[in-house]
């Protein structure tokens, strides 16, 4: 009977995870319409420290964007740093019904898409998304983090910025949203977010 009762535990269990993380679903057109802001800064940059790590800003940053996948590192150089990947899509890339015909992954700090046919763009794919490796500038916001999940429509403010670990290990954030492959993800220290 205690075996019993423990198999519906962990049924329940992994029922409730399946459950918590399921993509929200949205109904088609283009949910946020804008891309990302990002403004110069002043030769007096912002820092930030954090445990080992010394941040500088490079240029403040926000954006409306939808989540298209999320990814949660604990393993890798940058993990206790950034803990949490989002790849995101403005513009045509928020659209349920361009999203409907694109595979979406995330792996090794890298967001992958595939598609059977260029419906739109390819430069469009290109330049109306990213991977974004987020640093929580406090707990409560790591805790935020935690409840995003795949179409929900997140704010995300704060700066784009290059870390310096104490061992020597360097992160440097990409400036632009027109570039592609290793170097141009966005590395934000991240402020505030919010989602729906």
């Amino acid at each position: 009977m205690r075996r019993l009762g423990l198999l519906l535990l962990i049924c329940a269990l992994g029922a409730y995870w399946a459950w918590s993380d399921r993509p929200i679903e949205r109904s088609p057109g283009v949910l946020a319409p804008d891309p990302p802001a990002q403004r110069p800064l002043d030769a007096g940059a912002p820092v930030f420290q954090k445990d080992r790590y010394h941040l500088k800003a490079l240029a403040e940053f926000s954006l409306e964007a939808r989540v298209l996948g999320r990814e949660d590192y604990r393993f890798d150089a940058g993990a206790d740093l950034s803990p949490i990947d989002l790849a995101l899509g403005w513009g045509p890339m928020s659209d349920s019904s361009v999203l409907g015909r694109i595979e979406i992954r995330q792996r090794n700090r890298f967001y992958y898409w595939r598609v059977d046919d260029f419906f739109i763009p390819r430069r469009d794919i290109e330049t109306h998304s990213a991977n974004m490796h987020l640093i929580p500038a406090t707990g409560d916001i790591a805790d935020q983090l935690k409840s995003i999940r795949p179409g929900h429509i997140v704010s995300l403010h704060g700066y784009l910025v290059e870390v310096r670990r104490d061992d020597g290990w360097q992160w440097r954030s990409s400036l632009s949203r027109e570039d592609t492959g290793n170097g141009a993800c966005e590395l934000i220290w991240l402020e505030t977010v919010a989602w729906r």
